[in-house]
């Protein structure tokens, strides 16, 4: 049994040979973190970094000064490695990752690491699912904040988890985590999990629903091994209602509590009416409501986030949940979800042309991301721009929810014509476009005052951009000029 530092979570006093695999954000985070502690902790540090990319190279040669091996277009792992931290990158299926776990006694994801170095005191709340994982971490972050508690939006949000586990100052880590990085996982244990919708995604990676499903909910696996934690549950979602079953029936054995959100009627279902649940989220006509330890807590009503979205109410009642479940005010929560603005790409309002709204949901590089913008405008029909590179999956409930709650559609980029013809046996207008930009102005000539244009693409980026982050910058540019002109008008 290795000699553990009793000021941390769970961190060997001697790591010995490490090999990192990718040189991704991750990656680079560990191999960083890890060649300071060579001659002390670390005996070595290996990188197995695949290909040869201008960042990677210069990358390699800084930490190569720092006693760091670099190995480049490397596909088969041949030493001998007590500890292998593999970047989310590369599939736990694919050859490379089997190769180095065949290699290393112990192959974890950087979050694991994170997690094992960071302050034994420290708390973190591990936030998963499809869609909304984003929005959930930075609220419970805004929300904690203003509790006063020292707490960081951490993982595929702002700075790695192992780069702010590094800097110090944080009570309460955060942590987005995606199925790649919890696949890898083998003690992490969160003191809140939030699992949110679990819909069909990262196929490719995974090989199968099942597998990914099954990495969502490895965040539970170490819960009940914390005294006090908690884990709060979309229960509108199928898939997690499942999980919220199993769990239920584990009573006391499973060693945490949890909140359920909502039921399988939506979000206004109480779950503890529904089935005797000992906590429940849920809609009380327009406010958002928790039932925790008893106490009935009248939060806040939908008018007053700033956010828009069915989906954002049910992202706010998660963030308000392991909030409480932290020990936070009610009166807190409430100042923390009133005040949380919406961030970039997420149906993100980016301006006004001759009294047409514009939003900005390049986030939504799935079909059911774009299905929950679909319907967050009210009574205003939007016209919504869809389109990308395609990702080849079913539109039909997509042309069915437009159908319900858009004016028109716009067509755009490489998916653009499979989508169009899906959408020519809808009821509403169809228009084509090549380009993001041709599509906004094909948008603006279908609008009138009063009117909302929203990019919400259901596809990812990488037909015309390199991110879904670079297609949402170049909107919101492209919607400032037109503001300009028009004002010049």
């Amino acid at each position: 049994m290795p000699n553990i530092d009793p000021s941390k979570k769970h961190a060997p006093s001697h790591l010995g040979r490490v090999l990192v695999l990718g040189l991704g954000k991750s990656g680079k985070a560990a191999t960083t973190y890890l060649a300071g502690l060579v001659g002390s902790r670390v005996e070595s540090v290996t990188v197995a970094a695949g290909d040869k990319t201008d960042d990677a190279c210069s990358f390699a040669e800084a930490v190569q000064a720092e006693g760091v091996r670099v190995l480049f277009d490397h596909r088969e792992i041949e030493e001998a490695y007590d500890l292998c931290i593999a970047s989310p990158g590369i599939s736990q299926f694919s050859d490379f990752y089997r190769s180095a776990a065949a290699a290393s006694g112990e192959i974890i994801s950087e979050v694991e690491l994170a997690w094992r170095e960071s302050p034994a005191g420290s708390r973190w709340v591990a936030v998963t699912g499809t869609n909304g994982k984003t929005t959930t971490t930075a609220l419970v972050a805004h929300v904690l904040r203003c509790a006063g508690v020292a707490a960081k939006a951490v993982g595929n949000i702002g700075d790695t988890c192992l780069e702010a586990v590094a800097e110090g100052g944080v009570s309460v880590f955060v942590a987005e985590t995606s199925s790649y990085q919890l696949a890898s996982t083998t003690l992490f244990a969160p003191d809140v999990a939030v699992v949110l919708n679990i819909t069909p995604d990262h196929l490719a990676w995974h090989r199968s629903f099942e597998n990914y499903r099954d990495a969502k909910f490895k965040v539970l696996a170490n819960l009940g091994r914390r005294d006090g934690s908690f884990a709060v549950f979309d229960a509108t979602d199928a898939v997690v209602r499942e999980e919220v079953k199993r769990v239920r029936a584990l009573g006391a054995e499973r060693g945490y509590s949890y909140m359920p959100i909502g039921t399988k009627a939506g979000l206004a279902g109480n779950m503890r009416e529904a089935c005797g649940s000992e906590n429940a989220a849920y809609l009380d006509g327009d406010t958002l409501t928790v039932d925790f330890g008893g106490s009935v807590e009248a939060l806040v009503s939908i008018s007053e986030l700033q956010l828009k979205g069915i989906h954002n109410a049910s992202n706010a009642l998660a963030a308000a949940s392991a909030a409480l479940a932290l020990g936070v005010d009610a009166r807190d929560v409430r100042e923390g979800l009133r005040s949380f603005a919406p961030l970039e790409h997420r149906i993100e309002p980016c301006g006004n042309i001759g009294g047409v709204a514009l939003f900005n949901d390049s986030k939504a590089t799935n079909v059911d991301a774009t299905l929950h913008a679909l319907d967050a405008f009210g009574s205003v029909k939007p016209i919504v721009l869809l389109g990308g590179d395609d990702k080849g999956t079913d539109l039909s409930g997509l042309v069915a929810a437009a159908n319900a709650h858009c004016k028109a559609v716009v067509c755009f980029g490489a998916a653009g014509p499979r989508f169009a013809e899906a959408f020519s046996r809808g009821e509403i207008p169809v228009y084509h476009a090549p380009t993001l930009e041709s599509a906004l102005d094909a948008a603006l000539v279908a609008a009138e005052p009063g009117d909302a244009v929203v990019l919400s693409p259901a596809c990812a980026s990488f037909d015309e951009f390199t991110s879904f982050e670079h297609r949402g910058r170049v909107f919101k540019e492209l919607v400032g000029r037109r503001a300009v002109q028009k004002g010049a008008d």
